[in-house]
């Protein structure tokens, strides 16, 4: 004798899978989409009316390789140039010049010294 719960196995909105019980899927167009490294993507989009084209992007970002991927299959996007990580020394280096950083430095540096006391001669 099977003991037990009588709903075992099912879930909640479990029944006959079908149009009859979800409703008509609205039309849809498959775009396939090219990546710099030959992968192809295939989303659908959605059609509004039968007179209504749904906007499609440009460019659509790849799930394989998470590169761009465009419409055109021989001249896929370029990929995104990342420029390196970046000090805030070299940021500083790209606004002034080794001549204007040696003279902020000792005005600094003879601010620091006049509060502390110090006199330094130049040599």
């Amino acid at each position: 004798m099977a003991g037990g719960n009588a709903i075992r196995g099912s879930r909640v909105g479990a029944g006959p899978l079908g149009e009859a019980e979800r409703g008509e899927s609205a039309p849809r167009q498959v775009v396939q989409y090219f990546c710099a490294r030959g992968h192809v993507t295939s989303p659908s989009f959605a059609l509004g009316d039968e007179n209504d084209t749904p906007e499609i992007p440009m460019e659509w970002d790849c799930p394989k390789c998470g590169l761009p991927a465009g419409l055109d299959q021989q001249n896929p996007p370029e990929p995104m140039r990342t420029e390196p990580y970046k000090t805030h020394l070299a940021y500083v280096k790209e606004r002034r010049t080794d001549e204007e950083g040696e003279e902020l430095l000792n005005e600094a540096l003879s601010t620091l010294r006049a509060r502390r006391g110090t006199v330094v001669t130049a040599d």
